[in-house]
């Protein structure tokens, strides 16, 4: 793999600023100083990997992302320990997961060992950067790919730019969360891009998640485009049921992104009592088994959002309906501090999901 150049920053932010936005980092309203850069010229391919001070960037006004929206992205988090030591949660998921969306977005392929190398080098350098594990705080990573080419026809572009940035992340969601599911939006559709992680998935689904703040819920719940019947994910998460029967549902896979949150979840779901299945799912069993009982517990899952308790539900047809007595559920909140300890480094990694930096 190509060595990185480092442009240190004549700016740097203080420790006193520093220490001021880590003691209450929201999620995405600071930066760290420093952001990797790597382009792909058609025919060269990948080059000058080099990290540089965080800066804004200038695009020609024909650049193909601006046009045909040629842009995908991913999301990780690095975790600092007890003893100091700084943690990648499942790193090599997310840079396959990039390859795929790349290759369905007709994008150039970055190879996974320069997507991990980029990370990595990010956060060696801004490791000052990385809360302490107080509230689950963590460093939010995102790495994301544009098509900088300016060209105004309808082709793939042959000129791309990956970056990865960072910003200090409290919780997402602080509190449980109520969905509202849409009537009238749809995300995505078999051969779509609900699989790519594309910044087009996640435009088309804010006008919903509008209309879920005007119901009263805080996200959304998608159904398919076809027949608005079967469960897909929520706007900005993965979903999953706890049953009575001790059963771990979730939507299968097709339309809907592949998460590194949910595919661990799944693995976890045999050392809480539960047995994973992954089906096609209707809102109406949803619905019905909230509330017959035979769904006590709901929650959704994501690399930002972690394991977030759904407590809710309001639709057109049923109106509002609780989740079991509207309190997040046993299993879920275990799945959950199972989940965060793997991560922070308190519970066994048996699976080696794990991966130090620092």
């Amino acid at each position: 793999m190509p060595e990185f150049t480092l442009t240190r920053t004549t700016h740097p932010t203080s420790d006193a600023a520093r220490q001021a936005a880590l003691a209450d980092p929201g999620f995405g309203r600071y930066y760290v100083d420093h952001m990797v850069v790597i382009d792909y010229v058609e025919r060269d391919g990948w080059q000058d990997p080099r990290v540089l001070p965080m800066s804004q960037w200038q695009l020609h006004p024909a650049a193909a992302v601006l046009h045909y929206g040629q842009e995908i992205f991913e999301g990780l988090k690095a975790y600092r320990r007890a003893d100091d030591s700084i943690w990648l949660f499942r790193p090599d998921r997310n840079a396959a997961r990039f390859v795929a969306s790349a290759q369905r977005m007709g994008m150039a392929v970055l190879p996974e060992e320069l997507f991990l190398g980029g990370v990595d080098e990010l956060v060696r350098l801004e490791q000052s950067w990385v809360p302490n594990a107080e509230n689950e705080q963590s460093l939010y990573i995102r790495p994301f790919m544009i098509a900088s080419e300016p060209y105004l026809g309808v082709r793939e572009a042959s000129n791309y730019r990956f970056a990865v940035i960072a910003t200090p992340a409290g919780p997402y969601y602080s509190d449980p969360v109520k969905l509202w599911i849409t009537p009238n939006y749809t995300r995505a559709a078999p051969g779509g891009t609900g699989t790519a992680k594309c910044g087009g998935n996640y435009a088309a689904s804010l006008v919903a998640t509008q209309e879920a703040y005007a119901n009263g819920c805080q996200q959304v719940l998608w159904t398919d485009g076809a027949e608005h019947k079967w469960v897909e994910e929520c706007g900005t998460m993965n979903i999953m049921f706890v049953t009575a029967d001790n059963e771990l549902l979730t939507p299968s896979l097709g339309s809907i992104l592949a998460g590194v949150t949910r595919e661990s979840i799944l693995a976890l779901a045999a050392d809480h009592g539960l047995t994973p299945i992954e089906r096609p799912i209707e809102i109406d069993e949803v619905l019905d088994g909230v509330a017959s009982g035979r769904i006590p517990e709901v929650f959704a899952c994501g690399t930002a959002a972690v394991v977030t308790p759904i407590t809710g539900f309001n639709s057109p047809q049923r109106g509002v309906q609780v989740v079991g007595d509207g309190e997040p559920g046993a299993k879920t909140q275990a799945i959950r501090q199972h989940l965060v300890d793997i991560q922070y480094g308190r519970a066994e990694d048996k699976f080696g999901w794990t991966r130090r930096v620092v």
